[in-house]
């Protein structure tokens, strides 16, 4: 009679390689995302050059007024119509007076788009805005 020796039971390995390859690849995708993500708030714009541009300092974030190449109008991300810009800024500026807005607009807008948001902000008692432009070497 055959007699065939027993294999002695394997202990079961924790394998840590191919969990870092996983968690490397989750910490790709989700920095991938949050890099396209974050520049979807709000309206798509191309800023003028300035060559005398400088950061803008200040302990808390601005408020952003968009205004897109195609007339459209956003106050910190949200499409509204230029109507409606007035009394929206006015309810940011109530919560914090000594919040900033920044007027974003595309380097194709109308100069007379420009003026009636700057109207719109001024007609609620704001003064503190500034132009967002791109600086150029």
């Amino acid at each position: 009679m055959l007699h065939f020796e027993e294999t002695p039971p394997r202990k079961a390995r924790i394998e840590i390689i191919p969990m870092i390859d996983v968690m490397m690849f989750l910490l790709i995708f989700f920095v991938l995302i949050s890099l396209n993500v974050i520049p979807a708030f709000g309206l798509k714009t191309v800023l003028p050059d300035s060559s005398t541009a400088k950061a803008a300092s200040s302990d808390q974030p601005p408020v952003v007024v968009s205004l897109a190449a195609d007339g459209s109008v956003a106050l910190d991300g949200q499409k509204m119509p230029i109507a409606d810009l007035g009394a929206a800024a006015k309810q940011a500026h109530q919560k914090d007076a000594r919040k900033r807005f920044v007027v974003s607009a595309d380097h194709t807008v109308q100069w007379q788009a420009v003026v009636s948001v700057m109207d719109a902000l001024r007609a609620q008692g704001i003064d503190s805005v500034t132009f967002a432009t791109k600086r150029v070497q």
